[in-house]
C-alpha cells in the first residue's frame, strides 16, 4: 500500500480484482471440464487474494483464537500490521518457505456428553487457507451438481430441504442421507 492510500479503498479494489477472477476461472472450468489450470499458485500468492483472505480470517470470531504460536489478530494489528503481515506470508510463499504449523488442539465439551476434538491453525496458516480456498472454490464450483449442498457457498440445509420436499411434491418417494461419522477424524491424513 502507498503512503496515503485509504485501507477501504485498497481493500475494495482487491476485493473486486478478486470476484473478477474467480469469475474468470469459474467460466473457464465450466467451458472445458478437463481444462489443466498451470498457473494458480501465483494467484494463491498474489498480493489482492492474499488481502481478501486476510479480511476474512480476521472479521471472523475465530481470529481471536491463536493457534499454537499464540497469535491473534490483535497480536498482529498490535505488532507489524496487516499489511506487513500478508506482505511476511507472500514472502515466505514466494521462496517456498511457508511451512503450515501443527495445530492446537482443542477438546469442546458437546451437549450430548461427548467430546469434539477441534484442531485451531495458526492465523497465517488460516490465511494461506483461505487464499487458496478463493482459488480453488470456483474452479470446483464449475463441476458440481445443482443437488449437492454440503459446505457450497451460499447453500443451506434449508436450501437441501427445500429441494427434497419440491422433488416429493413431484412423484419422487425415496431420499438418501449419507454421513461418515466422524468423517474427518477418521481421514487418514498421512496416506499418500
Amino acid at each position: 500500500m502507498n503512503v496515503g492510500e485509504d485501507p477501504r479503498a485498497r481493500s475494495d479494489v482487491a476485493r473486486v480484482k478478486v470476484q473478477r477472477m474467480q469469475v474468470k476461472l469459474h467460466r473457464w472450468a465450466g467451458s472445458d471440464p478437463g481444462k489443466k489450470f498451470n498457473d494458480l499458485f501465483n494467484l494463491v500468492c498474489d498480493p489482492d487474494f492474499l488481502l481478501v483472505a486476510w479480511e476474512r480470517v480476521a472479521s471472523n470470531r475465530g481470529a481471536q483464537t491463536p493457534g499454537i504460536d499464540q497469535v491473534t489478530k490483535e497480536t498482529i494489528s498490535f505488532w507489524v500490521g496487516a499489511e506487513e503481515f500478508i506482505d511476511h506470508i507472500r514472502g515466505l510463499l514466494r521462496t517456498d518457505s511457508f511451512r503450515p504449523q501443527p495445530v492446537r488442539r482443542v477438546e469442546i465439551p458437546k451437549v450430548s456428553g461427548k467430546i469434539r476434538q477441534l484442531g485451531i491453525p495458526t492465523l497465517a496458516d488460516r490465511v494461506v487457507q483461505a487464499s487458496l480456498k478463493l482459488v480453488l472454490e470456483p474452479i470446483f464450483e464449475a463441476d458440481f451438481q445443482p443437488s449437492s449442498y454440503g459446505f457450497r457457498p451460499n447453500r443451506r440445509a434449508q436450501d437441501a430441504i427445500a429441494d427434497i420436499h419440491h422433488y416429493t411434491s413431484h412423484g419422487y418417494e425415496t431420499v438418501l442421507e449419507a454421513d461418515i461419522k466422524a468423517c474427518f477424524d477418521r481421514i487418514d491424513h498421512t496416506a499418500r
